[in-house]
């Protein structure tokens, strides 16, 4: 499908990405800054602002030695979905 008149909207759509991207890239440095000042302290009072670093603790199913060992197990609860991905080159 060809539509030359949604180039406008594409041009904008990637100007944006790439704002986006250097937006990211500087939020992630000033956290980065906040974490090295922090070190190991867990919570730091900014002014009027609570900026809290603590550890969290997740536990997650290993899928890969699930299906290892019991592979039978493992497809009985595999869900599978389909879902379009949207690109632009």
């Amino acid at each position: 499908m060809s539509n030359p008149s949604m180039e406008a909207q594409v041009k904008e759509l990637m100007e944006l990405r790439r704002m986006k991207e250097e937006l990211e890239a500087e939020i992630t440095s000033i956290e980065d800054a906040i974490k090295a000042t922090m070190g190991e302290e867990e919570t730091l009072l900014a002014g009027a602002f609570k900026v809290l670093w603590k550890p969290i603790t997740t536990s997650r199913i290993d899928t890969v030695a699930l299906k290892k060992a019991l592979p039978d197990v493992a497809a009985a609860y595999t869900k599978t979905t389909t879902a379009r991905r949207f690109t632009v080159n």
